[in-house]
């Protein structure tokens, strides 16, 4: 086990060696936290970059924390495996790092554990350690149920959770070296933000997919970040026998992104059960791979019986649909839908005579329209805030691929425009 510790835990011998970790919008708030009591909870998809910003956090505490009293382990490795299901394992490991780093136990410790879902009732472990020693916790989890288990429901109260998405396309642009921070830099750099538009459309923000130019590895990467969150995690957390369905349908799902589910069709499609078929989306959005949302309606039972919406957690997936590509609409709407998702918890749409694609209660009404220059496109676009918005108690925006103006009590917002207002 010494040859693991010392793998995860480089920087007890060289305190630079995440120096060239690129940083994410999250991590001031994240390191915020680590003056805190509580339990820090990074949850999000695979590779997101959870363990990055785990190591950006390891980064800062190295100013004014002992190396050795910071202690890092990636529970996914294949030594762990065979333990998974004893969490008093999780106490040996633990004891060898104390007795591998010898940290000064006078001081607080800073642990952080990297999959913890992996093993099974972890949260014994980390809630005796928490009330009984001098230790921060910082977890990172792959399903968003991470907390809400029997066990877990005893750390109610006790944790702070962050969730860790792929690179924002403010991140995107970082990453891409495009300054953007301010208006005469936008104007400056507009036709290499546009370029980066349509990339990041079409690509999303995995980094391993932005790092390679070459769009068949990109496709490859995507293909195995999606299997590997079903298989690895889904197929053998729900004892799932036909691995082969579920990922049939997840490739069903991605070329139905945008449009109401359908559960009846897609079991014929790949002939399984209707039931069976509403189970395994609600595991893909566990684990973050999609997200659905109800028609609004002011009793929350009705919302929750109807029809859902469903959208990937990033449009480089778009790319793994069986039986389209996707046209630029799709990609349009999910990736304003992405962007609402990472600033408003409660997300609908309305659809009535008329449809409104998203609406955030106490927010406002947001129609997706890749192109408005037809006018017929327009005007349905425009009569569905009217139809819902009769009393004009919040705002309209009508957001479109590149223009900017306004109309009546509409505003129409480019893709630039409405992600700088929203995210910088």
């Amino acid at each position: 086990m010494e040859s693991i510790l010392l793998e995860d835990n480089p920087h007890w011998r060289d305190k630079s060696v995440y120096d060239d970790f690129i940083p994410r919008d999250i991590l001031p708030k994240a390191i915020s936290f680590l003056e805190t009591k509580q339990i820090i909870a990074l949850i999000g998809a695979r590779r997101v970059g959870k363990s990055t910003i785990a190591k950006l956090m390891i980064k800062e505490l190295l100013k004014t924390v002992k190396a050795k009293n910071i202690f890092f382990i990636n529970l996914e490795k294949p030594e762990f495996i065979p333990y998974k299901n004893d969490a008093a394992y999780l106490s040996k490991i633990y004891d060898e790092y104390l007795k591998l780093a010898d940290p000064n136990k006078e001081e607080k410790i800073y642990f952080f554990i990297d999959e913890i879902q992996i093993f099974e009732n972890w949260e014994v472990f980390v809630k005796a350690k928490y009330e009984n020693s001098n230790i921060k916790f910082i977890i990172t989890g792959s399903n968003s149920s991470l907390l809400t288990s029997n066990y877990a429901t005893t750390l109610t109260g006790r944790v702070l959770k962050l969730q860790v998405h792929s690179f924002s396309f403010l991140e995107f642009l970082r990453f891409k070296k495009i300054p953007c921070s301010t208006k005469i830099e936008q104007i400056a750099h507009k036709i290499d933000i546009a370029r980066a538009k349509d990339e990041y459309l079409k690509w999303g923000g995995y980094y391993n997919v932005i790092a390679t130019d070459d769009e068949l590895i990109k496709k490859e990467i995507l293909k195995n970040i999606a299997e590997d969150i079903i298989l690895k995690d889904i197929v053998p957390r729900y004892k799932i026998k036909n691995s082969g369905a579920i990922k049939d349908l997840f490739y069903y799902v991605v070329s139905n992104a945008t449009t109401l589910l359908n559960y009846a069709t897609l079991a014929k499609k790949i002939n399984i059960d209707a039931k069976s078929i509403k189970e395994y989306i609600e595991y893909f959005e566990d684990n973050f791979l999609v997200y659905t949302i109800s028609n609004y309606h002011t009793k929350v039972t009705q919302q929750i019986k109807s029809a859902k919406k469903l959208y990937l957690n990033d449009n480089g997936f778009l790319n793994l649909g069986v039986t389209r590509s996707a046209n630029s609409g799709t990609r349009f709407e999910n990736m304003i839908f992405t962007i609402l998702a990472q600033k408003h918890g409660n997300i609908t749409y309305l659809r009535d005579t008329a449809e409104i694609d998203f609406f955030v209660e106490y927010e406002g009404y947001f129609q997706v329209s890749y192109d408005i220059q037809d006018e017929k496109t327009k005007q349905r676009e425009l009569q569905s805030f009217g139809y819902f918005n009769k009393e004009g108690r919040y705002k309209n925006l009508l957001i479109t691929y590149d223009i900017d103006e306004n109309i009546g009590d509409v505003e129409v917002v480019s893709f630039e425009n409405f992600v700088f207002k929203n995210l910088l």
